[in-house]
């Protein structure tokens, strides 16, 4: 798999959580570095994902915004 974005983490899928039109899938990164996402419950099934399985996580932003107090 070739790729433009830098930022591809791989991790494996912790855990599912199908909606009834969307799916979040939690990928730890690391011990207790989980990154979650949000994606279409088709393209869950599509993808086949389950828990175990290793992914890859690919940002891609044109902005990161951090706020503070």
């Amino acid at each position: 798999m070739k790729i433009s974005a830098r930022n591809v983490l791989k991790g494996k899928v912790k855990r599912i959580v199908h909606g009834s039109v969307n799916s979040e899938v939690v990928v730890e990164l690391s011990e207790g570095v989980e990154i979650t996402s949000i994606i279409t419950k088709k393209s869950a099934e599509n993808m086949n994902l389950k828990e175990g399985d290793e992914v890859y996580t690919v940002i891609k932003a044109t902005s990161v915004m951090l706020a503070s107090d």
